[in-house]
């Protein structure tokens, strides 16, 4: 059961939507935090990075996600069946460093639906001469250098257990360490795992508007468009009233301008107008210039289900440039979309990779509620591109309890040489939930459990 007292309010989620974070304190004592400081440091002192083993070796660290202030947060953006994903990493910012550049994180992806989140945890009182993590609020809406420059960059600073919840495209860094103490930062990373319904917070209102808007003022029906996306609310706009059709073509040209801000803001108008400017968009899909690309996606997720019959037509399309774009398009609009599971079962045979693993992601999303891709996906499992191989394994996971024929090809995948395919097959595992399910990852995780105890030292 789900305290609702730690759940994040309607004001702290929109702040979330539009900066990209939130932070909150954990109720642990101080001694807890000086035990997880002090355990990092002998261990990098002996063995050095734990690495994706941070948390067996450190296992108490779990008590952090634990903590209700942090899981209420992580419902509260995520939903209630979260995934802590298997990457994690100590971050270690020595003494006198000069820090880093603004950077996103590798595997960035166009969507602006929250799917994907960065966790960051400090085992240490942080104030800016120790270093913290910068942030850029607002940049996750960026695929561009642009998003670095957004707006003034946010140190994350906070007493020991201090958590940020952050999405997983902002723009950060690490800032310089002034000081001559070790900094530690722990990063874990966090998916969504159901598509939403309905408000995971404690939600008051489903409506956007607020008497005091927040956030960039030509960016607001974007913000609003993820703020209904995370309400449950069907996608499909209808045109505004104010709007007129002879502003379209103008709309259609912002969408390669040179600012990325411009070209956002062009494409979410034009996804007011409904299926009427769905052909230009389509059109939008073969141009060379990817800004056009991705901003034409953008407002076709936006608009939702009257956009998913063409989208699943380009999916046929000879430039695999344009069938990849429809894939990731239709994984975006999510369960609206579910009239496109036989066009991307039959997408992931695409002679291109890129094509067949936004194909397997995309079913991880559309098809929720049914079994009708887990053979296909089962065969991806297969597949000789890793991505691939882990997509399947993540669509599996989230489809979950209809994925219980796909036991069988999840087991063969544990020797697989890609970590994150194993790790998203033993969550798949998981969630399917049967009895055959269960038996088969218990023997897994018999063979393969960590000594969390087990160094240099003990094994002398």
């Amino acid at each position: 059961m789900v305290d609702k007292t730690y759940l994040l309010t309607d004001d702290q989620m929109r702040r979330f939507i539009v900066n990209g974070y939130v932070i909150v304190n954990t109720d642990l004592p101080a001694s807890f935090h000086d035990f997880i400081y002090n355990q990092t440091e002998i261990i990098f002192e002996d063995e050095g990075n734990p690495g994706n083993n941070l948390l067996p070796r450190i296992p108490e660290i779990q008590a952090v996600f634990d903590d209700k202030q942090v899981a209420g947060g992580l419902i509260s953006v995520l939903g209630e069946d979260y995934y802590m994903q298997p990457h994690r990493h100590a971050h270690f910012n020595q003494p006198k460093s000069d820090g880093q550049r603004m950077h996103q994180d590798s595997g960035k992806e166009w969507s602006h639906h929250t799917r994907r989140l960065l966790v960051f945890y400090y085992p240490q009182d942080t104030p800016v001469m120790l270093g913290p993590t910068a942030i850029t609020p607002g940049s996750h809406y960026y695929n561009t250098p642009d998003g670095a420059m957004v707006s003034d960059e946010f140190p994350i600073c906070g007493k020991a257990g201090t958590v940020a919840i952050a999405n997983y495209d902002l723009w950060h860094r690490a800032m310089p360490n002034r000081t001559d103490k070790n900094r530690y930062m722990m990063k874990f990373l966090f998916a969504r795992m159901s598509e939403p319904q309905s408000p995971s917070w404690n939600s008051e209102t489903t409506d956007w508007e607020q008497s005091k808007p927040i956030g960039n003022g030509e960016h607001q029906k974007m913000f609003e468009h993820v703020w209904d996306w995370h309400c449950g609310k069907a996608n499909g706009n209808t045109p505004s009233n104010g709007q007129l059709i002879e502003s379209v073509p103008e709309l259609i040209e912002g969408l390669g301008n040179d600012s990325e801000s411009i070209g956002l803001t062009a494409a979410y108008a034009l996804s007011e107008f409904g299926a009427s400017v769905i052909p230009a968009l389509m059109e939008a899909f073969e141009d060379e210039s990817e800004a056009i690309r991705r901003n034409a996606y953008y407002a076709l997720s936006a608009i939702g289900a009257p956009a998913v019959d063409p989208l699943i037509g380009s999916l046929g399309h000879p430039n695999s440039q344009v069938r990849e774009t429809a894939a990731e398009t239709l994984g975006d609009i999510g369960s609206p979309a579910q009239a496109a599971v036989p066009a991307l079962v039959a997408a992931l045979k695409d002679e291109s990779e890129t094509v067949r693993y936004h194909a397997a992601e995309a079913l991880g999303t559309v098809s929720q509620g049914e079994s009708a891709a887990i053979p296909a996906l089962s065969a991806a499992l297969r597949d000789e591109n890793e991505r691939v191989r882990q997509d399947a394994a993540l669509a599996l996971a989230r489809i979950g309890p209809h994925a219980a024929d796909a036991v069988s090809a999840l087991e063969a995948v544990f020797s697989d040489g890609n970590m994150y395919v194993r790790g998203d097959a033993v969550h798949a595992l998981y969630r399917i939930g049967t009895p055959e399910a269960k038996e088969t990852l218990l023997h897994f995780l018999m063979r393969t459990r960590w000594c969390s105890v087990t160094d240099r030292a003990s094994r002398s």
